[in-house]
């Protein structure tokens, strides 16, 4: 006798083995009908897979999270399908689930065209129409090697060397065509329904650059056609957002070939820049963060203590000078641990906390380069802290409410937090990881914050805290961070004088809030539509004559509005006045001030808010005082 429980509690009794599908079945022929996979005893399996003992099992819908992501990789197997039909000397690689989607790495001997993925994309829907069941067979590795090779598939051939261990494989079988996976997958092709494909790119083989490179066919699945149509909305309305194309539009910077990796800021996106960096400056001076500068470049055998050449050379540009070895800094730790150790320091001292607008070099592969989103230069709100072990759940809370104020003011209302915490391999007690991840989960609680836990995502040497934001279309940003690192004070040898006399090594929390401010800024683009509040906006009033005989009182308005500290542009160009009005709304501006004979006379301006808004004639003080109100509220 079989004893099933179910996620209400309730339990079931079945006289034999029987698989997932039947159970479903043996609650209701509706649910039948729409199991994707189930759980069994937490752990994900094929519909088809026998429940052979006592056991809790949930039923996978496409209602489930769970379910959709195994739809997303069931449409990756159904590309394969597709593309050996069409294409049949292609090579398939591997097909992995991502980020609402999923993408499938092939060797073939051109690049596939627009016209190539219009036609992978009907024969999936071809092959989803046929209605065809998805079958499981559990293949000794002998046999599936045999399988492959008869194929002609010399990559599958590759990744079953890499699992050396493996005697039996799960061999998943779109009618003639075959895959290997570990599963689950959907039973049948009519759960595939609400896909797309979306774009193709190239890859490389393992992502290493010096190996072959491979033609990568991204896509998108969904559990219906609704939740389908509202992802395409969103993505439309993301492409409208790219940065990449409002910096262009707004001639904030450009990305050029002669840096690659590196971002060319114009004069109004340095304007943006600054008033960033200067803002969080301001916030290190509100907060008792000491701001401290380090060198670009440091010596090879600081990396080596601190671990980073053996694990991260191929990532650090290096450099040579009088036989001695150096690297740009790809992140600002160290440098700030050797701050910390000049000259003596008390338990007085702590918690001490240093700030820097740190740039950091990093040689990404030139695939993985985003506008300026992902780069290879970048400055970086990076702050240490250095504290003791019972210091560390008070330094979370006030990070956390501080972080949530900075956030609020660059127009970021919702907050994902997530608690990393011990992985496999680490170094440490079990007490002391005990210890840090309960500050780091107090400090959360005590800032009246719901998170969630990340088992085992923690880094080896400590649990750390990640700070995603929502933004205007739903998409998430990682960006403030805590991370509790006994580490690096350890490997560096700091150490700070106790109460008892005796020499203690601090704990060094690693911060940031903003993270890059070339991506935060890229991120502020996008969530903003390149209408950037007023106070963050490069040009915040654009003043305008209508005709000549303006000209002089356009130039004593902009005159005395620059010298209230606006930012302001000024245009006497001989146009018409609707020619230029919306040549600079087009620039997102805040604020646009016509001034006409009437104006003049009275000392006043023509107001038109950004949306094409007429706030109508009012005093010039009168607008100073509107603006500068939007200002101070960071509206």
């Amino acid at each position: 006798m079989i004893h099933i429980t179910l996620p209400d509690g309730s339990r079931r009794e079945y006289p034999a083995p029987l698989s997932v599908a039947a159970i479903a079945q043996s609650i209701g022929a509706g649910l039948a009908k729409v199991t994707v996979a189930g759980k069994v005893d937490g752990k994900l399996v094929d519909a088809s897979d026998v429940v052979d003992h006592d056991a809790r099992v949930q039923i996978v819908t496409p209602k489930n999270s769970e379910g959709v992501e195994i739809i997303r990789h069931s449409c990756a197997h159904l590309v394969g399908h597709a593309v050996k039909q069409l294409y049949p000397t292609a090579r398939m690689v591997i097909g992995p689930v991502i980020d609402e989607g999923f993408y499938y790495d092939i060797a073939y001997e051109r690049p596939f065209t627009p016209e190539d993925i219009a036609a992978i994309e009907q024969r999936m829907r071809e092959l989803i129409a046929q209605d065809y069941d998805v079958v499981k067979k559990v293949t000794p590795r002998a046999d599936v090697i045999r399988v492959f090779q008869e194929r002609g598939e010399d990559y599958k051939l590759r990744l079953i060397d890499d699992m050396p261990d493996e005697t039996a494989m799960g061999l998943y079988y779109h009618q003639e065509y075959v895959d290997m996976c570990r599963g689950p997958h959907v039973p049948n092709t009519r759960f595939l329904k609400a896909f797309k494909l979306t774009r193709v790119s190239g890859a490389y083989w393992r992502g290493d650059a010096r190996n072959e490179q491979l033609q990568r066919i991204y896509g998108t699945a969904w559990a219906d056609k609704k939740d389908l149509d509202a992802y395409i909305q969103r993505i439309e309305e993301a492409e409208k957002r790219d940065h990449r194309k409002l910096g262009r539009e707004l001639d904030l910077f450009h990305i050029d070939e002669h840096s690659p990796g590196t971002v060319f800021w114009h004069p109004k996106g340095w304007s943006v820049w600054q008033t960033v960096e200067q803002y969080m400056r301001q916030i290190y001076r509100d907060n008792g963060y000491l701001e401290v500068k380090g060198p670009q470049i440091l010596d090879k055998s600081l990396w080596e203590k601190t671990g980073h050449w053996d694990k991260y050379r191929e990532n650090m540009f290096t450099t040579e000078s009088e036989k001695r070895e150096y690297a740009l800094k790809p992140m600002n730790c160290p440098g700030h641990i050797l701050i910390f150790k000049q000259g003596i320091k008390s338990y007085r001292d702590l918690p001490l906390r240093y700030g820097e607008f740190g740039q950091c070099h990093r040689n990404e592969p030139s695939g993985g380069l985003h506008g300026i989103m992902r780069v290879r230069a970048f400055t970086q709100d990076d702050g240490h802290i250095f504290c003791t072990e019972d210091m560390i759940q008070a330094e979370v809370t006030v990070f956390t409410t501080l972080l949530q104020k900075v956030y609020q003011d660059f127009g970021f209302t919702k907050i994902l937090y997530k608690l990393s915490t011990r992985p496999e391999k680490r170094i440490g007690s079990d007490e002391s990881w005990d210890r840090a991840e309960q500050a780091l989960a107090d400090g959360l609680r005590a800032s009246g914050v719901d998170f969630e836990y990340l088992p085992g995502e923690g880094a080896f040497y400590g649990p750390k805290i990640e700070y995603t934001l929502r933004d205007a279309i739903g998409r998430q940003w990682q960006c403030g961070t805590i991370q509790v690192d006994p580490n690096l004070p350890e490997r560096l040898d700091a150490d700070f004088v106790g109460e008892d006399g005796a020499r203690h090594r601090p704990i060094m929390l690693h911060r940031a809030i903003v993270g890059s401010l070339e991506r935060f800024i890229g991120i502020l683009i996008e969530q903003h539509a390149g209408a950037l509040p007023t106070w963050l906006a490069p040009v915040q009033v654009s003043v305008l004559n209508i005709t000549g005989s303006q000209a002089d009182y356009a130039r004593d308005v902009a005159k005395r509005l620059q010298n209230q500290g606006l930012r302001v542009e000024i245009d006497l160009a001989n146009e018409k006045i609707t020619y230029k009005i919306r040549k600079h709304s087009l620039q997102k501006l805040p604020y646009i001030l016509v001034v006409g004979d009437k104006e003049k006379e009275a000392g006043a301006v023509a107001v038109r808010a950004r949306g094409n808004k007429d706030l109508g004639v009012m005093s010039l003080d009168a607008f100073a005082q509107t603006i500068a109100g939007d200002i101070a509220s960071k509206a």
